[in-house]
């Protein structure tokens, strides 16, 4: 696969030379199997560069399966990692397969590893070794053939300097390492960034594209970006769905990314004193935006998302927290309690999932 192609499918956007640097490598490294832990800072696209390893390589027909190791909770990672038999434990009503047996044949891409438990780290670390593991309530060992990616913007050393990461696991997976540097280091990617999230946003939500004015996309290329390219993204729908025109200004991302116009440098995050109504005013747009975001999902959710068989009925009204409740009841069940696939099909974090069924008691 050429690095035009692996562009395209997956949406590694950008023409700097460190991305094409990063696509050299994910195409020499995608041939085998050997175990590849990918480096950057939060926002910078980890497991986009994960799903390219995984999609240009022999495995590529069969699953990948992402896992965030920080949105699961201690008490049930290993559950959810390795899996569980009837009446193991309370509340194991069913059987279930782990994260590693769907995985089979396929690659496990660990997302936030830094953040897993070191008891849960001795376990995985077997699992690695010997592609080998014992579901929850199990007698039998259970054998899979899984490729290991893993992620983190954590510096693993200073983990294992502080005992708070194993050191063999550290080496296990560090056979190569991808750093993916942050987007204020490779400001050549910034304007087809800021295009793309721009016209697929549009598509996805059936608006006009947007027109950048010469002085917004100066203000988005000399901003510093310390949320790397979900900030960016995050910025560029965030103005699209505020904007009553489909004419991009300056002023608008200053209201939404607001820093200082002289006398700082750019290079690095910076910190800013921000009046009361500057702070209100920022908190009012990423509200109404996170709002309106809540709304469209859960309206795409109850209509058509992955067959959940919602049918439209027009005396039944719910209110937004209402239908988001039925939402993950429904997926839930789809699902047979699989809280991943219904995260799917939800179109949700975990993370998220876990906390609204936290929130909704269910």
């Amino acid at each position: 696969m050429t690095i035009e192609q692996l562009q395209k499918k997956f949406g590694i956007v950008g023409k700097s030379k460190e991305i094409h640097d990063l696509i050299d490598i994910i195409i020499q490294v995608a041939a085998s199997d050997i175990s590849v832990l990918i480096f950057g800072e939060s926002g910078v696209g980890k497991e986009v560069f994960a799903r390219a390893i995984h999609s240009a390589s022999h495995r590529a027909e069969n699953p990948l399966i992402s896992v965030n190791c920080g949105a699961i909770p201690e008490g049930i990672l290993e559950s959810e990692l390795f899996g569980h038999n009837k009446g193991s434990f309370t509340g194991a009503i069913d059987a279930r397969k782990g994260y590693f047996e769907l995985a089979n044949s396929g690659t496990l891409f660990l997302d936030e590893i830094a953040e897993m438990p070191i008891t849960t780290q001795v376990k995985l670390l077997r699992a690695i070794e010997t592609k080998e593991f014992m579901r929850i309530g199990a007698e039998t060992l259970t054998k899979v053939d899984v490729r290991f990616l893993a992620a983190t913007n954590k510096d693993l050393q200073n983990e294992v300097d502080a005992k708070r990461f194993r050191e063999d696991l550290f080496f296990r997976l560090k056979a190569v390492t991808i750093h993916i540097p942050p987007l204020r280091k490779r400001k050549a990617d910034i304007f087809e960034l800021v295009h793309f999230f721009a016209d697929k946003f549009a598509e996805e939500n059936r608006t006009a594209k947007p027109v950048f004015t010469t002085e917004a996309l100066d203000y988005l290329h000399d901003y510093p970006w310390p949320g790397n390219v979900r900030e960016l993204k995050n910025a560029v729908e965030t103005s699209i769905a505020l904007t009553k025109n489909a004419k991009l200004t300056k002023e608008i991302f200053e209201q939404i990314i607001p820093y200082p116009k002289s006398g700082t440098s750019m290079n690095f995050p910076v910190v800013t004193r921000k009046t009361p109504e500057e702070v209100e005013r920022e908190f009012i747009y990423r509200a109404l935006f996170e709002l309106k975001k809540d709304i469209l999902d859960i309206k795409e959710i109850l209509l058509q998302k992955e067959n959940l068989e919602i049918q439209d009925n027009p005396n039944d009204v719910h209110s937004v927290e209402e239908a988001g409740k039925r939402a993950i009841i429904l997926a839930l069940k789809k699902s047979k309690g699989n809280k991943r696939i219904a995260a799917e099909m939800l179109g949700i974090s975990e993370r998220t999932l876990y906390r609204k069924i936290k929130e909704y008691h269910l």
